[in-house]
């Protein structure tokens, strides 16, 4: 697989860091986004052309992106490009501040763009409408196929500007697409970007792959897959699309998750009639247990600090979370509501644990805090599990089987996400079913 290439440069104009007018209020969901224009980028006349795409159309195909970006998180309201009154060049250059007021917009985007010498440099600047003052201004030289990937930093950079956190929409999900009748899926490993878009499929489907899981510091993912009908782990980089096998697991109960520094896997497998944890060094492939219990231990998830490993284990009777330090010592019972807890993961920010519930024949996907208090269950369907985190803690991504037909006879599997208030639960889009999601870092970090 070819290697992404993207930015050469990044020139930093100015960086205004004086607290502006404009407040994103990031604890409450989609209950009032922010007004924001996003005005289409501005093409320097002396562009080249672009044979994938028309170079005059890349200023709107940009800011199209930008903008349902913005769209997807449920914080902002990107105001419709009708109304606009000013042109883009001359908005880029100096905004009329009281003709963006009048369509109620509190935050502008505009930007400009240069192909030339097979170079693509963008401009772009982020304005404080209310108080008539240039936020953030950037630019960005790179290779023109990687346009779509530009508009992506954007977005970040301008969601970090205005909220005070990091973005997550120059990222990657990872997840198994599944084809065919029930009892005859057919399950290949699929990636995309966060928005849907650039899907590749990474197996051909002759094997049963699960659980894929990416490498928290790069572009390296560990999955399960049966050869000849046993379980064997497997690492591969997205990148180079060089595959190796970790080792054969018969017994394996759950497929492996990195370690925070990437340098070790966490898994769980029976042995001698018994599921425990252990871990296993990708440099030595030595494996320790870490877990020696007459219990079910399964679903390891270590913290972002690595020091504490979060788990699930029918040690009290029903299967509930567990914390542990990272070396199995001092294991505590963090869960103790009515129903099954399953799959815990740490949040990247350390702050919560995401989970599935089962409680009255429904599944439920919820956070707690890592002493297990503070629960709150986001959302509920007949049949959903598997949440992953974007990288900067802000949303979960899961999948959900519903019914379909006349009498609920079929299914479908797709991926959903949701913000952590409980917020903006939307379906992403997949070519395919899909199940097991997992989200990457940031790419440009």
């Amino acid at each position: 697989m070819k290697k992404i290439f993207y930015i050469l440069t990044l020139f930093l104009f100015k960086f205004n860091i004086a607290y502006s007018l404009i407040e994103v209020d990031i604890t409450r969901g989609n209950l009032d986004p922010l007004p924001i224009a996003v005005s289409p980028l501005h093409v320097d006349p002396q562009s080249n052309n672009y044979q994938d795409v028309k170079t005059k159309e890349l200023g709107e195909l940009i800011s199209s992106i930008v903008e349902k970006n913005f769209r997807s998180t449920g914080l902002f309201n990107p105001l419709n490009k009708d109304a606009f009154v000013q042109k883009p060049d001359i908005a880029h250059l100096k905004p009329r501040f009281e003709d963006w007021r009048l369509i109620t917009a509190q935050a502008l985007v505009t930007g400009k763009l240069l192909i030339k010498d097979e170079k693509l440099k963008i401009e772009f600047r982020l304005w404080d409408v209310a108080a008539n003052k240039e936020m953030i201004a950037l630019a960005f030289t790179t290779t023109p196929s990687n346009w779509r990937r530009v508009a992506h930093i954007i977005s970040d950079k301008i969601y970090e500007r205005l909220t005070g956190e990091t973005g997550y929409f120059d990222t990657r999900i990872i997840y198994v697409s599944e084809t065919g009748p029930r009892t005859q899926r057919i399950k290949k490993l699929a990636i995309m970007d966060q928005d849907g878009e650039n899907t590749k499929y990474l197996t051909l489907g002759n094997e049963l792959v699960l659980t894929p899981r990416f490498n928290p510091t790069n572009q390296l993912v560990t999955y399960l897959s049966y050869f000849r009908n046993l379980p064997r782990v497997y690492l591969l980089d997205i990148e180079t699309g060089i595959q190796e096998v970790v080792g054969n697991f018969p017994g394996m109960t759950f497929a492996p998750r990195f370690s925070p520094d990437g340098k070790k896997i966490i898994m769980s497998f029976a042995e001698d009639g018994n599921s425990d944890i252990y871990t296993m060094d990708l440099e030595s492939r030595l494996v320790e247990r870490i877990t020696e219990d007459s219990s079910i231990d399964t679903s390891p998830s270590y913290s972002p600090d690595g020091k504490y490993i979060t788990f699930n284990s029918d040690r009290s009777g029903l299967q509930q979370i567990y914390i542990m330090k990272s070396d199995g010592s001092g294991v505590k019972r963090i869960s103790f509501g009515d129903g099954l807890y399953g799959t815990p993961v740490w949040s990247p920010r350390g702050d919560l644990i995401a989970f599935t519930k089962v409680r009255g024949g429904k599944f439920y996907i919820g956070v707690m805090r890592s002493d297990g208090s503070g629960e709150r269950l986001l959302t509920e369907n007949f049949y959903q599990e598997a949440p992953s985190w974007s990288p900067n803690g802000r949303l979960l991504v899961f999948y959900r089987e519903t019914k379909s037909g006349k009498k609920g006879e079929g299914f479908t599997a797709r991926l959903w996400s949701i913000d952590i208030t409980g917020y903006n639960e939307r379906e992403l889009k997949t070519e395919t079913d899909a199940s097991d999601p997992s989200w990457s870092s940031l790419l440009s970090k």
